[in-house]
């Protein structure tokens, strides 16, 4: 008899701590598309991006090249000849692997110019959610774009337009 009165105490109290906070969700793609400035941050991402890809690639292509006109010189060239050429190949396809990791890697140029472009406007988005989570006393703000899995969500809880107010930026 104890053990169902306190497990009923225990849910009524978590039923009851359950209505006293108040939840809202944002979409921070939606705010982040509304925002010029990261439209041109990503633009310039993009830009950068190819640039880099392109010279890897034109990178790449040279190093092929040089492994199929080995290829074709192989049965003429004597063994020294051979393994000069092999290791020049060797040396130029790593220094490729070697650029494309400056550029692409986790902690690679891309990266650090994301955080240079983007990173700033991210955290105005994210100290505009904190203000307003503040003001309006909200226990929680869920994120709809980071793939939170909401199967229903009523509109009058989404708080980006507000977000956006915050930012000072109308829609």
């Amino acid at each position: 008899m104890k053990k169902i009165f306190l497990i009923m105490m225990i849910a009524l109290m978590g039923v009851t701590m359950g209505f006293g906070q108040k939840f809202a969700f944002v979409d921070t793609e939606y705010i982040l598309g509304r925002i010029p400035a990261y439209e041109a941050a990503q633009k310039q991402l993009d830009k950068f991006s190819a640039e880099w890809q392109k010279e890897v690639e034109t990178s790449m292509g040279e190093v092929e090249k040089l492994y199929k006109n080995y290829q074709a010189e192989r049965v003429l060239l004597t063994e020294d000849m051979r393994t000069k050429r092999e290791d020049e190949i060797i040396t130029r396809e790593k220094a490729v692997k070697d650029l494309q990791k400056s550029y692409f890697a986790p902690e690679g140029q891309l990266f650090k110019k994301r955080q240079e472009l983007v990173k700033p406007i991210q955290d105005q988005v994210f100290n505009a959610i904190k203000a307003l989570a503040t003001e309006g006393n909200y226990d929680v703000i869920f994120d709809t774009a980071s793939g939170a899995t909401m199967l229903f969500t009523n509109p009058r809880y989404d708080k980006s337009d507000a977000v956006l107010e915050k930012m000072g930026i109308s829609n």
